[in-house]
């Protein structure tokens, strides 16, 4: 149902675009320190990385929309709380590794000079089957995750440099039903529009 309604949402808001708004597609690739909270994990950020496309779509001098695809890695090792409420677990099957297509969809607003800030929501897809966590990490994480991205960019001539806060607004996991598991992610990135 989420599916649906972001595709809609996002046909709709592309179509009702003026033609003469400013257009700039670009790529961008960086850091992602990521991380899943709930009782099951470890409180701490694991880096990885983030590689993907963008499109900046004007309105105006001040605003644009600015949709996105990202790959996003997250890691992350589980807590002993885990194993106490799953015990059967050996030790190599407690590590979570996740990748994510991405696509978050923001509005960019310039503030001043080449500072910008940006925010909006963004659909994560589950890519992989880790065969660490439960021998089937797909097995263990729901398919689909729905966060808010909120950062600030600095745009220098045709660069791109991006410092932003992920936060996952639902619970991503298929296996606790009394520990809820959720994505967060610090991201910095570096990219060039064309």
């Amino acid at each position: 149902m989420i599916n649906r309604i972001f595709i809609i949402a996002a046909i709709a808001l592309f179509s009702t675009l003026s033609v003469n708004a400013q257009f700039h597609i670009g790529v961008k690739a960086g850091v992602n320190a990521g991380k899943i909270t709930g009782k099951s994990f470890k409180e701490e950020f694991n880096y990885s990385y983030l590689l993907g496309g963008f499109a900046e779509i004007g309105l105006g001098d001040k605003f644009s929309i600015n949709p996105e695809v990202l790959f996003s890695q997250t890691t992350a090792t589980t807590d002993t709380s885990f194993t106490n409420t799953l015990p059967n677990f050996k030790n190599d099957q407690l590590k979570a590794k996740l990748n994510y297509l991405s696509i978050p969809i923001l509005v960019n607003m310039r503030l001043f000079g080449p500072l910008h800030i940006e925010a909006g929501p963004q659909f994560g897809i589950l890519m992989n089957k880790d065969k660490k966590l439960l021998d089937n990490g797909k097995e263990a994480f729901k398919k689909g995750d729905f966060s808010m991205v909120g950062g600030a960019s600095l745009h220098v001539s045709a660069f791109r440099v991006t410092a932003r806060y992920v936060i996952g607004l639902n619970d991503v996991s298929q296996v606790v039903e009394q520990d809820q598991w959720k994505n967060q992610a610090l991201q910095l990135s570096v990219g060039v529009a064309f």
